[in-house]
């Protein structure tokens, strides 16, 4: 058990922002194991733009180019939000190569025509 965080890419981009079925395949893009940080900034990102469920939980979010500027800035001045949770583990700043691969993968995937979107289950 614990927080198993993903990002994944589409064809078509989604018809909302926040709160959308994936209806089509999708391609596994990144993923990341208990690293609650990076899931307080995916669920800050996902109320800004609108997401109303409670428990940010199995909830998708798509990711725009601006996002990942917005994100990669996070990531170097090391202001991921604290997040804690059940089961959610520690994130304990080690993850910050990770994090850049997965902005750079993503911004590929952007550049090629796809659709990005963020999705966790804990």
């Amino acid at each position: 058990m614990g927080l198993d965080m993903y990002a994944c890419t589409l064809r078509e981009p989604p018809a909302a922002p926040v709160d959308f079925e994936v209806e089509e395949a999708t391609t596994a893009l990144h993923y990341w194991r208990k690293h609650p940080n990076l899931h307080g900034w995916m669920e800050r990102l996902y109320r800004e733009k609108g997401g109303t469920h409670a428990n940010f939980n199995c909830i998708n979010l798509q990711l725009t180019a601006d996002d990942l500027d917005r994100l990669e800035t996070a990531i170097c001045d090391r202001t991921l939000p604290p997040t804690e949770g059940f089961f959610f583990g520690v994130s304990d700043g080690s993850e910050v190569d990770d994090d850049l691969a997965f902005v750079a993968k993503a911004r590929d995937a952007l550049a090629a025509g796809l659709a990005i979107f963020y999705v966790s289950w804990w």
